[in-house]
């Protein structure tokens, strides 16, 4: 079965919001308060003047509003630097690798389950192999070391290059027959450009790059963007 080396990086396209923030006039904020306390002082009758005691109880209230407002500012202000810290962190783990944590595919009976697997060295020989959930091998795909001509055709390479290449598993064990729906592991076996003996796995891949969309981080694992939360590991 042929492997295929993954193509270049996926386009971005930026989405601009041109919707008109509306202010919400369903709270009073500290100025509307101190607007309030004024008024009621310029309209107190002069012969029965405000209860001191009710002045200093609304004036406490206009400074508890204050302090609540200045904390408020504070944590909108931390969260900020801390969602641009975070940024500037994914940034910097660019070429670095990260493991999604399962080696792991599900498998649709009569279907083609395709998948990429990461060689962090040259490719001399080797084999793909898919097992089912007791670590029995199911399908064994060896790894074709060739690439496409000018014409499109296979020819035969010395090796392949490190990278992602994305495999093809028609769903036909190692008996001949079609393979029952389910969940399978994939993991590899190669020998390298220079004869040592190497194992790798789906489900782990450099990070290629990242993206974000409505202030959620998306990294490009493979030919995939894949949510940050999905990650358990970067290394």
């Amino acid at each position: 079965m042929a492997i295929n080396s993954v193509g270049d990086n996926l386009a971005t396209n930026g989405v601009v919001d041109y919707t008109k923030a509306v202010e919400d006039k369903t709270a009073l904020g500290k100025d509307d308060f101190m607007k309030l306390l004024l008024v009621e002082l310029q309209h107190q009758d002069p012969t029965e003047p405000m209860d001191s005691e009710k002045i200093l109880t609304q004036t406490s209230q206009l400074a508890g509003l204050e302090a609540s407002t200045n904390t408020n500012k504070a944590l909108a202000d931390l969260a900020a630097s801390l969602q641009s810290t975070q940024e500037f962190s994914l940034v910097s783990a660019i070429g670095k690798r990260a493991d999604l944590g399962s080696d792991a595919i599900v498998h649709d009976e009569g279907s083609i389950s395709k998948f990429e697997v990461y060689f962090p060295e040259d490719i001399d020989h080797g084999t793909v192999d898919i097992t089912d959930l007791d670590g029995n091998i199911v399908a064994t795909i060896n790894i074709d070391i060739t690439e496409k001509n000018a014409n499109g055709d296979d020819v035969p390479v010395d090796k392949l290059n490190a990278g992602v290449y994305q495999f093809d598993w028609d769903g036909i064990d190692n008996k001949g027959a079609a393979a029952d729906s389910g969940i399978y592991h994939v993991n590899s076996e190669y020998v390298d450009a220079s004869g040592n003996k190497q194992q790798t796995r789906l489900g782990a891949y450099p990070i290629e790059s990242v993206r974000f969309e409505d202030g959620k981080a998306l990294v490009k694992l493979g030919s995939n963007y894949v949510p940050l939360e999905n990650i358990v590991e970067v290394y």
